[in-house]
Order: structure tokens, then sequence, then C-alpha cells
């Protein structure tokens, strides 16, 4: 949050992750602000309870170090993206990184908080929207975006969701199950355990 009111998403956490005291030991204050822009259904747990399961378990401890890992290498890459690609690259590497991280093709997000998790103006967004749309790999509908194709989607992306894809599958490996057999697929990464 910018001392002017903006938010700048950092980093897209979804069914595969969690936001707050991940890997602190006791107390701290852990540095985040979450927002949630996709809905669906997500627990909470108490950071004591949590502390606790974690010091039975040194599995768990360091299933949330490696998790850790893998948030910080999105926000590396995310600092990297902002720095590097335009923003219909942007857009685009936005766009499968919600899919794949919700499991949806249909979000729920408009125009006006797209541009604003990408810190660009809603006018120069809506353009990247229309070529997309023209493209045919996206539709929009109010409040709605819809991929259509992602391969397409993916051909206009920057690299940057499938190196994350990648180490997320790298890190946490064996994690969440693989859909049709295929472990890692980066079309159906972060699958959440049953």
């Amino acid at each position: 949050m910018l001392s002017d009111g903006r938010a700048i998403e950092t980093a897209l956490i979804g069914r595969e992750g969690a936001v707050g005291g991940i890997v602190s030991q006791g107390r701290l204050p852990a540095y985040a602000r979450a927002e949630v822009q996709l809905g669906g259904s997500f627990f909470r747990i108490d950071l004591h309870h949590l502390e606790e399961a974690k010091l039975r378990s040194l599995t768990l401890r360091h299933l949330f170090a490696r998790y850790a890992d893998c948030l910080m290498a999105q926000v590396f890459q995310s600092v990297a993206c902002s720095a590097a690609h335009s923003i219909e690259q942007r857009t685009a590497r936005w766009l499968l990184a919600a899919t794949e991280r919700t499991g949806a093709e249909n979000l729920a997000v408009t125009q006006e908080q797209l541009a604003t998790m990408l810190g660009v103006g809603r006018s120069y967004l809506s353009r990247v929207i229309r070529d997309l749309r023209q493209r045919g790999v996206i539709e929009t509908r109010r409040s709605r975006l819809a991929v259509n194709n992602p391969v397409g989607l993916r051909s206009l992306a920057c690299e940057c969701n499938a190196a994350v894809t990648r180490h997320f599958n790298d890190v946490l490996q064996g994690v969440y199950p693989a859909e049709n057999g295929v472990a890692g697929s980066p079309s159906v990464p972060f699958r959440k355990a049953q």
C-alpha cells in the first residue's frame, strides 16, 4: 500500500499458498497486506495454532520454508517483470497466473481492478484488453474476464509466469497431486490436496 492510497500487487496467492506468518517464529508481525480479488473458499488459522503445529512437525516447518522460498521467487520475478516487460505481456502473465491459481477460466475482476494491480492506467489497460479480445484469447463481460484460449494467451505472455510455475513445481514437487497423471504439468500447477 502506497502513501497515496494505491495498492500494487507484488504476489498472487491462490489455492497453492498462504499469506501472513508463513515462516516467522513466534509472534512477529507479518509484512503483508492481503486483498481478495477473486472469490472462493479459504482457510484462516490463528498464528498461535499454526506455531503449535509447526513445533510438533518438522515436515510442516520444512513445507512452510519451501513455500516461503516459492513466494519470494514470485516476488523477485514480479519486480523483474514490471521492469522489463510490456503491459501487454504483464497482463497476459497475470491472467494466466490467476486462472492457474484459481482453477477457473472465468475471473470476476474488473478492468479497473486489474489496472490497479498492474500499476497502470485504466485507459491503457482497456486498449490491451481490447486487443486480447480481438485476438480471441479472452472474452469480457461486465466485471468479468474469461480466458478462451490459454495457449494463445501463453504465447503473448512473458516468460515470468512459466518461470515461477517451474520453481513451484520443482521446490514443492509432490505437495500438489498431479492432474491427469502428469506431475508438474505447467498447464495444471498448484493442485490442492484433497
